[in-house]
Formats: structure tokens, C-alpha cells, sequence
């Protein structure tokens, strides 16, 4: 038996070992858009698609951000208004006029979501087209409840006529502020910057592609190449959905981290949390029992073994399960350092990596209850069950 789990604490450092080594350089933060120097001369056209469903508590701040942009180029906003029920359009036209920019904002009725669309993509697709009218270079595709940075558009734009690229996107500052936010917000960005590891998305011949669908700039070019946002009308995951599409088209993508444009969603509980993970986790696994099950391994191995081998080896007097236990632990609280330090949160937070994993991977087996449940996909009150 003692052989059995100093095997696997060995195999569970050997993982780490590979992960820090071998994946993408995944905890680094290099891949930031601020390190953009904005550029001074003559702006491509621009036209900025947001989908709103009941936002009228956000638009305030975050429309106002885009109507704010410091950017010389043509630039037009086209929100739609997905069958809001809380005055969204008419708060969306208070601070048009409230900043003198009515004439920079068109406001779109959403029309019923027909069959095979996800919400989001069916008002994304209304606004492209009545923006396609402008025939702009680039679409901004960004959701109601970012407050964008002064300069995002500029950056974003300058990234993409540098280096010629097709999608450029950021994951913005998710909101990091109450006591469930700090202990959990760092974590999403860290497992997902695993799971898509930056540099292997930017590097033109790395098959790994995906995008944050905070803040995502296309080329219209590119996305009439890959057939339009009908390609992935039904994709739950549409950020890395849409990224997999240019990519696999030829398309150049780049996606890094924002520390200035922001998130205003508030998670101030475990349960919004667990809902925002829960509603896409098993989609993220192809809702797949097999991989469902590969995860929960996978995720114990990995996160919940080395804290135990600690515990089980100084109980048992066994210190060389004890030591590899909290060489794996400090591997992985090393590894998690630079978001902890990037939100601002306490470096000891880092340690407590294994139980935020373990949160995680119940969230990613109630969003497998959910779907099996026909739950799946709950957002904004409808139901997509994928």
C-alpha cells in the first residue's frame, strides 16, 4: 500500500515537472496587450457589436468606456437589444446623449431567437449585419458588461495591422474584489491558461487556438472567410469556438491578458460562481462521460494528491511520501504565484490551490448533472441543453 501511493505521489511530481516544462510556459504572464504601444497614424474603420440582454445596470459605465475611446479612426457601436425586460435600450440611449455621441450609437431591437442559435450568437449575427452596411475592417466584439481601457481599441487595433493578424482578443480583469471573487476569479483565468496555453495560441503553427469573448477583434475579411458567425451559431463556448474557426482557416489569432480593461460582472458568492463554471464545464468536455471521468482523475492526481501525501506521510512516518507531497505542493503554488500577484490578492493564496481544484472539479461534475438533467447551458433565463 505505501508503495502504491508514494507511486503516485512521484507520478503526480513527475506531472507537474512536465506541465511547468513542456505546456506553453502557461503561468507566464508575457502575453499582456498594455506592453502595445498604440500607434499614432491613420485608424482602420471599426465597428463594435454588443449583444445585451438586461444590462442596464452596466451600460452606464461600460458603454460609456466605448463611446470614450481614444481612437481616430471610424468608429461605430451597434448594441442589441436581446428582448431586454429592464430598459436596456433606453439606458443605452440616456448615456449616448450623455457623453454627445448619439450619432456614434445605433440601437438594434432583437428580433425572436430562432431554432439552433445560442442567444448570445443570434444577437452578435443581427448587429454584424446591420454594421456590414459600413463595410469596416475590423469588428469589436465585446459583451455589455466590459468597461474598456481608454486605449483597448487602439491597442487591439495596432496589434493586428503590426503583426497582420485576424483575431486579436484579451481576457480582461475579471472582477476580483469580495472574498469568494479572490479566492476563485485567479483560479478560472490560471486553469484556463492551462487548458489554452497563451503562447501556443499565438504561435501561427500550433494547432491550439481560442479567444475571451470580453473584448475580440476580427478582421471582416476573416470572418466572411470562415462563413460568418452562422459557422458556430450553436457553440456555447463561441470565444474559442469563433478563434478555432480563423485559425483553422489560415488566420493568424493572438490572445493575452488585460491589466486595465475590466469586468463589471460581480461574483460575490460561491453560487455565481459555480453557476458561470457549471453552465459550460461538461461542454468544454464534449459531454463526454469519458472525459468527465479522465477530469476527476486527472484533477485529483494533479491538485488533490500531493496535500494529502503531506498529511498521509506524517501520519504515517513515511517522509519520503511526506517531502515529494510538498515538493508537488510548493511546484504548484509556484506555478500560481504570478496571477495571484497579477489580481492582487495574498501570495499564501497560492497554497490553497488543491482546494480551490477541488471546488472546480464539483463544479464541472454538477454541470455534467445539470445537462444530463436537460439544465444545461441556464444563462440569461434560457436553456440550452447542447
Amino acid at each position: 500500500m505505501v508503495a502504491i501511493v508514494l507511486g503516485l505521489m512521484v507520478l503526480s511530481l513527475i506531472i507537474w515537472l512536465g506541465l511547468l516544462s513542456l505546456r506553453g510556459q502557461f503561468w507566464r504572464l508575457d502575453q499582456q496587450l498594455e506592453v502595445i504601444q498604440p500607434q499614432r497614424e491613420s485608424l482602420p474603420s471599426v465597428c463594435a457589436v454588443i449583444p445585451a440582454r438586461n444590462e442596464a445596470d452596466v451600460l452606464p459605465m461600460s458603454l460609456r468606456s466605448l463611446l470614450l475611446q481614444d481612437y481616430d479612426g471610424n468608429f461605430n457601436i451597434f448594441l442589441v437589444d436581446d428582448r431586454s425586460t429592464d430598459g436596456t435600450a433606453a439606458c443605452a440611449e440616456g448615456v449616448a446623449h450623455a457623453v454627445d455621441k448619439p450619432q456614434q450609437l445605433q440601437i438594434i431591437s432583437g428580433e425572436p431567437l430562432p431554432s439552433g442559435w445560442s442567444g448570445k450568437l443570434w444577437a452578435v449575427q443581427q448587429g454584424i449585419q446591420q454594421a456590414k452596411a459600413l463595410t469596416p475592417e475590423y469588428f469589436l466584439l465585446t459583451d455589455a458588461d466590459i468597461e474598456h481601457d481608454v486605449n483597448n481599441l487602439r491597442r487591439l487595433v495596432t496589434k493586428a495591422e503590426q503583426e497582420n493578424l485576424d483575431l486579436v482578443s484579451v481576457m480582461v480583469r475579471l472582477r476580483c474584489d469580495s472574498r469568494w471573487e479572490k479566492f476563485l476569479i485567479p483560479a478560472f483565468v490560471f486553469f484556463f491558461q492551462k487548458l489554452y496555453p497563451f503562447r501556443w495560441v499565438n504561435h501561427p503553427k500550433n494547432p491550439t487556438a481560442a479567444a475571451a469573448g470580453g473584448s475580440i477583434l476580427i478582421r471582416r475579411t476573416a470572418l466572411e472567410r470562415i462563413g460568418g458567425i452562422a459557422t458556430i451559431r450553436q457553440a456555447l463556448i463561441d470565444d474559442c469556438a469563433l478563434a478555432n474557426a480563423v485559425k483553422s482557416s489560415q488566420g493568424r489569432i493572438w490572445l493575452g491578458l488585460s491589466s486595465l480593461t475590466r469586468s463589471l460582472r460581480p461574483y460575490d458568492s460561491l453560487e455565481t460562481i459555480w453557476n458561470m463554471v457549471a453552465r459550460t464545464a461538461y461542454t468544454q468536455l464534449n459531454y463526454s462521460p469519458v472525459l468527465l471521468f479522465g477530469t476527476v482523475i486527472a484533477m485529483t492526481l494533479i491538485y488533490l494528491l500531493p496535500p494529502l501525501g503531506v498529511v498521509i506521510g506524517a501520519i504515517f512516518g513515511n517522509w519520503m511520501i511526506a517531502i515529494t507531497g510538498v515538493v508537488t505542493w510548493l511546484l504548484m503554488a509556484l506555478a500560481y504565484l504570478p496571477i495571484i500577484r497579477f489580481y492582487q490578492c495574498s501570495p499564501l493564496l497560492a497554497l490553497s490551490l488543491p482546494a480551490i481544484a477541488f471546488l472546480y472539479t464539483l463544479m464541472t461534475i454538477d454541470s455534467a448533472i445539470r445537462h444530463w438533467q436537460g439544465r444545461g447551458g441556464a444563462w440569461k433565463g434560457r436553456v440550452y441543453p447542447g
